[in-house]
This record gives C-alpha cells, sequence and structure tokens, in this order.
C-alpha cells in the first residue's frame, strides 16, 4: 500500500514566474529558471501542486481577477505544455489593509484547498519567495521552503535565522523535498 504524497504549495510571482510588479498582463508571463525541472522532479514524486498567490493589486484597483484568471492560464499552459499539471490556483484579491482571511499568511486559501481536494495540510510543504509564504507553512504546520528568486534575497537572512531552508530556486527545493522526504516515489506514466 503506497501513502500519498504530500501537497507542495507554490507562490505564483518570483517564484513560479519571474517577478513583475503586479503583474497583469499574459504577454508578460516568463518562467523563473529552474520551475519546470523542480515540478517534474515533485509531480514524478507524486505530490499535488497547487498555486496559492496574493494578488493585491485587484484590491488596490490595478487590475480585476480576469486579468489575474488569464495570468494563470498562461502560466498553466505553458507548464502544461512541459508536462506539468497544477492541481488547482487559489489567490487572494485584497489589498492588505483589508485583513481578510485569505491573504498569505493568513490560511484562508490553503484551508480551501484541503477542503475542496481532501488535501492534508500537517506534513505539507509552501514553496515562495517570501517570509508570509514561511510564515503560512508554519501555521498549517507545513514546512516553509524559501526561494531567492523574486523577493527571496530580501528574506533569506530572515529565513536562515529562523531554521528555514533557502534554496536558489524551485528545482533547489524540489531536491530538498526529495531528500527529506521518506514517501516512495510515485510511478508515473510516460506522455
Amino acid at each position: 500500500m503506497s501513502v500519498a504524497a504530500p501537497p507542495v504549495f507554490l507562490d505564483r510571482d518570483g517564484t513560479l514566474v519571474v517577478e513583475k510588479e503586479y503583474l497583469s498582463d499574459p504577454d508578460q508571463v516568463l518562467i523563473e529558471d529552474g520551475v519546470v525541472e523542480g515540478l517534474a522532479i515533485l509531480q514524478g514524486r507524486g505530490h499535488p501542486l497547487v498555486v496559492l498567490s496574493n494578488q493585491s493589486g485587484i484590491g488596490r484597483g490595478m487590475f480585476d481577477e480576469n486579468d489575474a484568471q488569464r495570468v494563470n492560464d498562461r502560466v498553466a499552459d505553458i507548464l502544461r505544455g512541459r508536462g506539468i499539471e497544477i492541481l488547482a490556483w487559489y489567490l487572494c484579491p485584497h489589498a492588505p489593509q483589508d485583513l481578510c482571511a485569505c491573504r498569505k499568511p493568513s490560511t484562508g486559501m490553503a484551508l480551501a484547498a484541503s477542503r475542496d481536494w481532501r488535501l492534508e495540510l500537517v506534513g505539507s510543504y509552501v514553496i515562495g519567495d517570501k517570509r508570509s509564504d514561511l510564515e503560512l507553512a508554519d501555521a498549517i504546520g507545513a514546512t516553509g521552503i524559501l526561494v531567492t528568486t523574486g523577493h527571496g534575497r530580501d528574506a533569506a537572512v530572515w529565513a536562515r535565522d529562523h531554521a528555514r531552508p533557502v534554496c536558489n530556486d524551485v528545482r533547489g527545493a524540489a531536491a530538498y523535498i526529495a531528500e527529506h522526504d521518506s514517501r516512495p516515489r510515485t510511478r508515473t506514466r510516460a506522455r
């Protein structure tokens, strides 16, 4: 009997895609180096991949949810073209001053994913480029891994001071998970 691999929650901007302040144009999407390789490792080990993304540009009136969805669709299309399937996408449309329950590090998006897809949060992983991603991980009983892409360099000292893994990119984070996850590798069918 095999044990299901825990989910991996991924930040979007600065983690999966090159950071552009308030990205709202799908034509501006550039995938970060190491993302495809890292996600392939995780997918090959059977980890469900879920994106959790703060999109305060919506709450600030800079773009709308349709714009954010178009960016998500573009990222998903690029990844799908490389054999990577994202299970689900969640976004927080609120500005920081809205004090909502979904903006990371609050747990709303992770709880929604857990409920919608029957995912176990405790023992999961969160990969992101900000302290809020690591604080979300703490709040849900996950292992938070900081990548130094995007804003990650700004949070690296804090992460190391708080004994959080720091990796260069998603490929490095995936290697960390593969090394520290004791579950057997899941076999996947070739595409």
